[in-house]
């Protein structure tokens, strides 16, 4: 089985590539689905992350306030890294558990989302990277849209993750997503066709 990780920038278009591979029949896993799951109450991660930043990062429902978090650790590099070390360990034990699982039901490739792949060291765990792109000034666009967010911080969260083309030249391929709908689901074929070919 063929271990793929679909990594990307903030807002580069992750979530609708990995729909995309769905519809075509590839398994597909989201890390920042899992990531939600890990910092759930009660989890191990949760504790951790409330010894290190306090309580006053969750909602009323005593649940992780994702807003708050984000702010403090996109303006603070070394309370991103604080938060990445708790976190990370148990996204990727559940990835190898599903990419196990998947190997077993006979699957012939399997798609991870992990859009720190580069930035935790993790791409070596994989066969092929595919990274979504699409130019700085949409993304910054989609990033104020998406999130509510003003300029500043929205460029704070593109700046904590490797530039776009620094991950294009890294990867095995690249789906650019700034076009039509249609080409990047022509885009995400042609791949796949690439993929499915034996190695």
């Amino acid at each position: 089985m063929k271990r793929i990780a679909l990594t990307g920038g903030i807002a580069t278009g992750k979530s609708v590539v990995r729909a995309e591979f769905e519809r075509l029949g590839v398994p597909t896993v989201d890390a920042d689905l899992l990531a939600r799951a890990a910092v759930a109450p009660g989890t191990p991660a949760l504790a951790a992350i409330l010894a290190r930043f306090g309580s006053e990062i969750l909602d009323d429902r005593k649940e992780l306030d994702r807003r708050k978090l984000g702010a403090i650790v996109f303006a603070d590099e070394s309370s991103r890294r604080d938060l990445e070390r708790i976190v990370h360990p148990a996204v990727q034990a559940a990835i190898n558990t599903w990419l196990a699982a998947t190997e077993r039901e006979g699957h012939r490739l399997a798609i991870a989302v992990i859009p720190l792949v580069y930035e935790a060291g993790r791409e070596r765990d994989f066969d092929i990277v595919i990274t979504t792109a699409c130019a700085a000034d949409e993304q910054l666009r989609r990033v104020m849209a998406r999130d509510g967010l003003g300029e500043l911080q929205a460029r704070q969260r593109i700046a904590a993750q490797l530039s776009t083309e620094e991950k294009v030249r890294r990867a095995n391929y690249a789906v650019w997503t700034d076009g039509t709908m249609d080409d990047t689901k022509r885009q995400v074929l042609e791949t796949l066709e690439r993929l499915a070919r034996p190695s």
